[in-house]
């Protein structure tokens, strides 16, 4: 007999399609009663699919007693109550590796967005402005630009070597200092933030990072400093962003992430300094059927007995 597997939230197209020719899937999204629909099905269930944003809560998990394993569709945890997963014994994977290319490259192109204005430029040409009203203001130069890397983790490492192309003077703030870079490291986000030109958030999200980066710190980076978050949205106070970007305390912000996606506020979404993406950094075909297939691997090889090929607990 097929395992059962909840699904908590529709996934990538062809990996929730080999997930439903594989396994037994009950589709918790599409449930009206979610709380009866779990009770008739918790008995068989080992297994939760989810993602990143979505998760496994404490809540949820309580319903499925028999889980073993919860495998995420992304590098991202945060959602899943890992210290119930951690008392109960319920093993967590995820897709780490797969997607740093990916991650990394939009953090960059978001880097070059701000500081050159490329939407700007592309509704001026568009428009016909260029041909109204003559040659565009100028922009900033990002080469060379000193940046400092919150989260020098896979992703962070893969963004750092994206920039040495670029000439920058990279450092970065972890909780630990690295002895296998020689980038300058700052123990505190403030102090680093005051130190450079551009603020690249690439920490793992956990809950104590919430509203982390505040004003003492967009404050640091000053009016002629740039913010790029492909994070998660709960690493800024949002609205201590809103009040820098409007009142020009910081010259402009990159964003994949937001604190209540899909929602962005209009008080964000109005300001002409920022450059806005709707959380896709991971999101081209080629990583995504990576990560699809890594998901399913892992999940086999807990079903068959065999460690989790990647795995957070």
């Amino acid at each position: 007999m097929k395992p059962s597997v909840v699904l908590v939230n529709p996934i990538f197209a062809p990996t929730q399609k080999e997930f439903e020719e594989t396994y037994v899937v009950h589709k918790l999204w599409e449930a009206n009663d979610k709380a009866k629909f779990l009770a008739e099905i918790s008995n068989d269930v080992r297994v939760v699919a989810t993602d990143g944003g979505s998760g496994a809560s404490a809540e949820l998990l309580r319903q499925l007693p028999n889980v073993e394993v919860i495998t995420v569709f992304g590098v991202g945890v945060d959602a899943v109550d890992l210290d119930y997963c951690k008392a109960k014994g319920i093993r967590v994977g995820n897709t780490p590796d797969v997607l740093s290319d990916d991650v990394a490259d939009l953090a960059v192109a978001l880097c070059l967005a701000t500081y050159r204005q490329i939407p700007t430029g592309h509704e001026y040409a568009k428009t016909g402005q260029w041909e109204t009203h003559g040659p565009m203001q100028l922009t900033s130069k990002f080469s060379g630009s000193r940046v400092g890397i919150f989260g020098l983790g896979r992703i962070g490492l893969v963004i750092a070597r994206r920039l040495q192309g670029f000439d920058c003077q990279i450092s970065y703030c972890n909780r630990n200092q690295r002895d296998d870079v020689e980038y300058k490291y700052f123990s505190d986000i403030r102090e680093m933030a005051e130190a450079v030109d551009c603020l690249i958030l690439a920490v793992a999200p956990t809950p104590d990072m919430a509203g982390f980066v505040s004003t003492d710190v967009l404050a640091a980076l000053g009016p002629t400093g740039h913010i790029v978050n492909i994070s998660r949205g709960l690493v800024i106070d949002e609205d201590a962003l809103i009040e820098a970007l409007a009142e020009k305390k910081i010259a402009g912000a990159g964003l994949d992430v937001f604190a209540n996606e899909p929602t962005i506020p209009e008080a964000l979404r109005s300001q002409p300094n920022v450059v806005l993406q709707p959380h896709v950094a991971s999101g081209t075909v080629q990583t995504r059927t990576a990560m699809g297939k890594l998901m399913l691997k892992n999940l086999s090889n807990f079903l068959n007995g065999d460690e989790l090929v990647a795995f957070v607990a």
